[in-house]
């Protein structure tokens, strides 16, 4: 279903993001970067060298919110997105879960179907409760005029970790498992659709105002095996959030998706899609932008390279999408050398830029 379009000027008391996400035009889009938060910025490294862990500083909100709010000083971006990880779900069900440095994220595998039996639920929203109270906290301590987002990682996604044991090159044992016996590892999947409802209903009570549903490694999957595991899926968690939430917009990122992103803005599942770095501007234009917001899409390593390269691409991205319900972003998370004068650059040449 195509969203309403309507001309919202930019002094309106909504939220830029919001209105955007409604199907409202701005005279500019709001804009916010994924993993805004985080190892570029000289504060968060020195915060970082004071907790023990990665998880620690998830699950302490005195430094989730200090680390949230970090860009939202500098920057002044119309979003903040709640400080977090898309593993906490599966250590709040019982995974082991460690995160070492210079490898990224190491999990005791998931490969059966009485593996997946034996997590344990009972205390999900226990564990996840200081993430709770990091989001209750940003709802209260935000500009009025910034946008809270809460989110989770996409069950496949998130599979491929809890079954791969980490970061995969090729995805071969949970492609294998999926393929060769859909049942068993849908149970999976469903296991991890109704533990991310909860979550993000969670957040939601807490204050969150938008969800984002990560599906990094979206691409990896062939059509029908995407439909099952992808789109399915975040459709079935975005309608449930839609029935608690009716107000609450969700913005899937299925990243690499290549024209199966117009499967999903087709769908009528979601209210934003986020598109990575390869997606054609004039073709989201066309294709996907009529039936819903979209987000996107400037390449991280033109945020690195700044100068006249970042401004002219900044540029013809306002200039495609900035016609229709758009939020400015990248096509994936800000890398951690990325010169942060560059990311002042890219926000200052946003806010200049008028619809004409």
């Amino acid at each position: 279903m195509s969203p309403s379009v309507s001309v919202q000027p930019q002094a309106s008391t909504a939220k830029p993001l919001l209105a955007a996400l409604q199907g409202n035009v701005a005279e500019r889009p709001p804009f916010w970067l994924m993993r805004q938060a985080g190892r570029y910025l000289p504060e968060y490294r020195d915060l970082r060298q004071s907790v023990s862990g990665f998880l620690e500083l998830c699950y302490t909100p005195d430094l989730a919110v200090e680390v949230t709010l970090q860009p939202i000083r500098r920057f002044k971006p119309d979003a903040a997105i709640l400080f977090a990880d898309i593993l906490l779900i599966p250590d709040a069900l019982g995974q082991d879960v460690a995160f070492k440095e210079g490898e990224g994220p190491v999990l005791n595998p998931i490969r059966t179907v009485e593996a997946v039996r034996r997590l344990e639920d009972k205390g999900l929203h226990g564990h996840l409760a200081p993430v709770y109270e990091t989001v209750k906290r940003l709802a209260q301590e935000l500009p009025d005029d910034v946008a809270l987002i809460g989110f989770a990682g996409a069950p496949w996604t998130v599979a491929t970790y809890m079954v791969e044991g980490g970061s995969s090159k090729d995805f071969s044992t949970v492609k294998r498992w999926a393929f060769s016996d859909p049942d068993g590892f849908g149970e999976l999947i469903d296991r991890l659709v109704s533990a991310t409802v909860a979550y993000l209903d969670r957040q939601i009570q807490a204050g969150a105002e938008v969800i984002q549903l990560f599906d990094t490694w979206a691409g990896a999957l062939p059509e029908i095996a995407y439909r099952r595991w992808c789109l399915e899926p975040i459709a079935a968690i975005a309608k449930a959030i839609r029935d608690k939430h009716p107000s609450v917009p969700v913005i899937a990122f299925p990243r690499g998706s290549g024209m199966l992103y117009q499967t999903f803005a087709t769908s009528g599942a979601v209210q934003g899609l986020s598109l990575d770095s390869s997606v054609p501007l004039d073709w989201a234009a066309s294709s996907l932008q009529p039936h819903c917001a979209v987000q996107g899409n400037l390449d991280p390593q033109l945020l690195v390279a700044g100068g006249e390269a970042m401004r002219a691409e900044i540029a013809r991205i306002l200039d495609i999408l900035g016609h229709g319900p758009f939020v400015f972003n990248l096509g994936h998370g800000i890398v951690p050398y990325t010169p942060v004068e560059n990311v002042l650059e890219l926000a200052d040449q946003i806010r200049s830029w008028r619809r004409t």
